[in-house]
């Protein structure tokens, strides 16, 4: 009976506050609880105006429709379950959300075939199957000068030759942080 429900999550902020999303059941899908994305937006300062995002494991999309809210520029979602994928699709028409690019994709092939660099890449991908080891490597060639990267993981992450936590938090069991390269790259 469960499988056949329709979730839903609302948004918090921006031109659609309180406009609801609607998405499937789906194993292992978690959408981010508010209180963990109204402190997410504000570590990156509520306004996203002119930013490219990248919600790579788009899920819900709350992450992506949430940025688009808060007028960034566009939003790339990836997005592989098929159902999750078609909800992704209908929230998008729904909000007549134009600058959202909705793919159905495998996150690893997706990052092997784009050449565009995002300033803000939200990455929530599914727990206990060690994707944040093949993942944490490739994203910084993603990511643009100054741009950050969001990740929620089963456990805390740790800085790295790659990349340094600036912020973190912890909401049940959710531990999210905001990340930057360790070394920016100066072009």
């Amino acid at each position: 009976m469960q499988k056949t429900k329709t979730n839903q999550v609302r948004l918090n902020a921006g031109i659609w506050r309180s406009r609801i999303l609607k998405f499937p059941y789906a194993e292992g899908l978690r959408p981010t609880p508010d209180r963990v994305r109204q402190t997410v937006f504000n570590w990156l300062g509520q306004d996203l105006t002119g930013k490219n995002c990248l919600d790579l494991f788009a899920g819900t999309g709350a992450m992506g429709f949430e940025a688009l809210s808060r007028n960034a520029k566009a939003v790339t979602m990836v997005e592989f379950f098929k159902p999750t994928f078609l909800a992704l699709q209908q929230n998008k028409a729904a909000l007549a959300a134009t600058s959202a690019k909705i793919l159905h994709a495998d996150a690893m092939q997706f990052l092997a075939n784009n050449t565009q660099k995002f300033d803000v890449i939200f990455c929530d991908p599914p727990y206990n199957k060690n994707w944040l080891d093949k993942l944490l490597p490739l994203l910084s060639a993603h990511l643009a000068a100054n741009g950050v990267l969001y990740v929620e993981a089963e456990y805390v992450l740790q800085d790295s030759a790659i990349w340094q936590v600036i912020k973190h938090g912890k909401a049940g069991n959710v531990y999210y942080h905001l990340l930057k390269l360790a070394h920016e790259q100066t072009n």
